[in-house]
């Protein structure tokens, strides 16, 4: 078990230093391996490629899908045009909620992450400079908007955090409704007032929009595609995948078909942009298979049945046990997606026998699983942290405390209430 303990620290350690999991996670591996009594050339071709492999079978369709998708949206204008629309309707006098909104929008429409980053920053700076509001809380705002309640909570959302745990548990991506409803609200709500009171403070001491070295041009919307006719595909996806109830795969293409017939002409090279999602896909899913593979290290060696344990042990409600492992994965693996697979394939047929034996529905362990994959993920030395942070021009210094308190402390709040929600039969 101190095996296991010590490749975690050590996972944590080198991934917050800026190395890739890629390589880090079969090293740590090792370790967990050797202290655990385990062959070596066993747990690396039996353990950890079973593991990586078996992720990377499930889910890279997925994975591709969704790259293929956010670029097809990005190169034609389509996903910035939707979020100007959203934050030119709400206006510059409330910039942070349209920054939110118009980030929450794409997400939940199917977008990844690291493109509703590129395409929401430019709109974002020439509202904050509207607003005369500082720099600094932009990466909040797209946080929040993007790395919260739509990826986690929302019932429907097409994120992969809300796809993972219908492989464990059955469920559908509408699983508990009222929990992911109440816990989305938390999120948002309460990550709109810490960053309101955060402008606030800010503009007291003086701290307002200032230009950077390479300023960033006003988006000329008239370039941009028809916001509505533009939404169509991000319709498409939710509709397919949770109304008409299809498969992931099967919603993703035909949003995917149906951005490249509406923005057939935009596209500069159909081809070009399809290969970069594709290839762009491809670290998204060694990354987060690497984990998982790490984690079914972890799972062959002795020690193992201890630190299970010592998670099923925890009293209460057994939501608790689920929220505290794929949190503590989370935070260790720097990944929502990384985290949970380790935790559900190492410890999901427990949940599911004390779903059995205590009545607590598989649906609420989907949607604790879910938000809680969205909690410690947030630490510093996260992918999509890092990547926010870098496109923003914002250091950790700058920024990170309130992509902290969204992203973290508020996701970790709404889980707690959740798990009482789901006490109480509120599912």
């Amino acid at each position: 078990m101190l095996g296991i303990i010590i490749g975690l620290a050590l996972l944590m350690y080198l991934a917050y230093r800026g190395m890739s999991i890629i390589w880090i996670a079969p090293i740590c591996a090792a370790i967990v391996a050797l202290t655990g009594g385990l062959d070596l050339i066993y747990a690396y071709r039996e353990a950890y490629m079973g593991g990586f492999v078996g992720f990377a079978k499930t889910w890279f369709p997925v994975f591709m899908l969704g790259a293929i998708f956010g670029k097809m949206m990005d190169d034609s204008g389509a996903a910035r045009s939707v979020a100007n629309f959203v934050i030119r309707l709400i206006g510059t006098k409330r910039a942070i909620l349209a920054v939110v909104v118009g980030c929450a929008v794409l997400t939940y429409g199917g977008v990844s992450l690291f493109v509703v980053v590129f395409a929401i920053y430019p709109l974002a700076v020439a509202l904050f400079r509207e607003a005369n509001i500082s720099r600094k809380l932009i990466p909040g705002a797209i946080a929040l908007g993007s790395f919260t309640f739509t990826m986690t909570a929302i019932p429907g959302t097409p994120q992969i955090q809300n796809l993972i745990p219908i492989e464990y548990y059955g469920t559908t991506p509408l699983a508990a409704p009222i929990m992911g409803t109440i816990g989305a609200l938390i999120m948002f709500g309460v990550g709109m007032l810490w960053l309101t009171y955060r402008e606030r403070q800010l503009t007291a001491a003086g701290e307002v929009f200032i230009e950077l070295k390479e300023k960033v041009e006003d988006i000329d919307a008239s370039n941009l595609p028809n916001p509505l006719l533009s939404a169509l595909p991000l319709f498409i996806v939710i509709i397919f995948l949770n109304f008409l109830e299809l498969d992931i795969i099967i919603a993703l293409t035909a949003g995917i078909l149906l951005a490249l017939v509406l923005n057939f002409k935009r596209v500069k090279s159909i081809v070009e942009t399809i290969n970069a999602g594709a290839s762009g896909s491809v670290l998204a899913i060694i990354n987060t298979s690497a984990a998982v593979g790490f984690g079914a290290v972890v799972r062959a060696v002795p020690g193992f049945n201890s630190l299970t344990s010592l998670v099923m042990g925890i009293e209460g409600n057994p939501l608790i046990s689920q929220a505290v492992a794929v949190n503590v994965l989370a935070g260790a693996t720097g990944s929502a997606s990384g985290g949970m697979g380790i935790a559900l394939e190492a410890l999901a047929d427990r949940f599911v026998e004390l779903s059995l034996t205590t009545g607590v529905p598989l649906e609420a362990f989907h949607r604790i699983a879910s938000m809680s994959s969205g909690g410690l993920d947030t630490l510093p030395h996260n992918g999509a942290v890092l990547t926010l942070l870098a496109v923003t021009a914002m250091t950790h210094k700058d920024s990170y405390k309130d992509i902290f308190v969204v992203g973290s402390l508020i996701p970790i709040l709404s889980v707690a209430i959740g798990i009482i929600l789901a006490a109480i039969g509120m599912i």
